[in-house]
């Protein structure tokens, strides 16, 4: 399904979640450096809610966490680390989403 993404500069509304997939080459593997992070993702306000795996395509891991301020969560998915982590996961590509929830 489609997502509805919010810029908060554009249209003034707060950002409470980020949706993101990465596709990655060993699940397991990027497991470990995901949850080597963990300190890095709390310190940039972001606290996991939710953490699937695609049933028929295992490669694509998908996650959702819960913000509590829109200019650190977009700090911490934009910097030169976080890509530098993605790659020792074996992240093959990703997207991320800042969503509000509507209902």
């Amino acid at each position: 399904g489609a997502y509805l993404a919010f810029e908060i500069h554009q249209w003034g509304v707060t950002m409470p979640f980020l949706l993101c997939r990465n596709r990655v080459t060993d699940f397991d593997q990027w497991l470990r450096v995901f949850e080597s992070h963990r300190k890095a993702q709390l310190d940039s306000g972001l606290h996991l809610l939710h953490l699937w795996q695609e049933a028929s395509e295992t490669q694509n891991v998908f996650f959702l966490f819960e913000t509590e301020d829109h200019v650190r969560a977009r700090a911490f998915v934009s910097d030169p680390d976080a890509s530098d982590a993605g790659a020792a996961a074996g992240v093959i590509d990703g997207d991320f989403h800042f969503l509000d929830e509507l209902q």
